[in-house]
């Protein structure tokens, strides 16, 4: 495979983002049997508010302008929240998530902390968040099928 150019994504690149993350959490729709999670039910709109408060970052492959991947974080004090990690389907498996995460950290260096969640199914999300440093620390159930499972990460400063 080619190499992996992680940037931040600008305001052009929201109509993209969106498309893609609808396509990665199609399989996260599929595993709890929900349609109505938030990731497929953001608008444009949603995504542009969203841009204005946090930083995204986008990844493509070399000598291609199509994003195959894309997470988002802001800061609050000193954690950072990461959220929306999304590969294209027939991209992933590939390292792209992991390059995005350890990105997002980068940029955000100086932060103690970082937090970020799944569900409690997600075996694959938790394994790669794991795999990066994250332990988790609590578990909210919030319907009978869907346990959000949350992570950290302290920062090594």
């Amino acid at each position: 495979m080619h190499s992996v150019n992680i940037k931040k994504a600008s305001i052009d690149d929201l109509e993209e983002i969106l498309q893609l993350q609808k396509q990665a959490y199609l399989s996260e729709a599929e595993l709890y049997d929900d349609y109505n999670i938030k990731p497929l039910l953001q608008t444009l709109d949603d995504i542009k508010q969203n841009f204005l408060k946090q930083i995204f970052l986008k990844a493509a492959i070399e000598n291609k302008t199509t994003i195959v991947g894309s997470v988002r974080a802001y800061q609050l004090k000193d954690t950072v929240f990461i959220g929306r990690l999304a590969v294209r389907p027939d991209y992933q498996n590939k390292g792209i998530g992991a390059k995005l995460m350890i990105s997002i950290e980068e940029i955000f260096e100086s932060a103690k902390r970082f937090e970020l969640f799944t569900g409690h199914k997600s075996i694959k999300n938790i394994y790669l968040y794991q795999k990066l440093g994250y332990k988790e620390f609590k578990r909210m159930p919030v319907n009978d099928s869907l346990t959000m499972v949350y992570l950290e990460k302290y920062n090594k400063i």
